[in-house]
């Protein structure tokens, strides 16, 4: 005889995360202030133990190069090697630091690079009320996880045209999803560039500006 049956059960999960940090010119001086926060993924490059790979690219490099420039708590994990990007482990990583330091947590910005930028599709789409505004580069993404949910989050998407290690079609595949449940989308296609469409776009101010154009819905 068939039986309906239901259970509940409370699974815990240890998670761990060796990261950079970078806190801005002035962070600590006044108290009350509280600071937007910049989420980097690196690529499968930089997986490791080794953190000073993490600084390779992207804004944790440009951050101790010009650390006037940055307005920013920077926080940049590093992925153990042979694996990819945890969600679970980002996301508790986030809310340490966001319990650590003076965060904003209306203003808190995800981006990534390759698988990183992969990375942080995955992250927006589990976890879209975290994020202020995203901007993946090279990566790649599902589109059916899009949802209705997602409607709210900006994405400013970035691709080499010549990519021939993460296709841009499969940017563009997001591009369009995102737009179809009506999430406000940017879409930089570089013509000519290949994979390392992350040097150009880190180095643009504007992509720092638009950041900080948005704040949590």
């Amino acid at each position: 005889m068939q039986q309906s049956r239901s259970f509940a059960r409370v699974i815990q999960k240890q998670v761990s995360a060796n990261y950079l940090l970078f806190l801005p010119q002035g962070y600590g001086e006044d108290p009350a202030r509280r600071w937007p926060l910049i989420l980097f993924l690196h690529g499968a490059g930089e997986r490791g133990s080794d953190l000073s790979l993490v600084k390779r690219h992207g804004p944790p490099r440009l951050a101790e190069e010009r650390p006037g420039d940055f307005p920013f708590i920077i926080v940049s994990p590093q992925c153990p090697e042979g694996q990819t990007w945890d969600v679970d482990t980002l996301l508790a990583l986030l809310d340490e630091v966001c319990d650590q330091y003076a965060v904003d947590e209306d203003r808190v910005y995800l981006t990534g690079l390759s698988m990183g930028g992969m990375g942080s599709f995955a992250l927006a789409l589990a976890a879209p009320q975290r994020f202020a505004a995203v901007a993946p580069i090279c990566g790649a993404g599902n589109p059916l996880q899009v949802r209705p949910e997602h409607a709210r989050l900006p994405f400013w998407v970035f691709h080499g045209e010549a990519d021939d290690v993460v296709p841009a079609a499969l940017s563009a595949q997001m591009v369009q999803a995102l737009q179809a449940v009506g999430a406000p989308v940017r879409f930089t296609l570089y013509p000519g560039v290949g994979h390392d469409s992350w040097t150009q776009t880190y180095a643009n101010p504007e992509l720092y500006q638009w950041f900080l154009q948005h704040r949590r819905a």
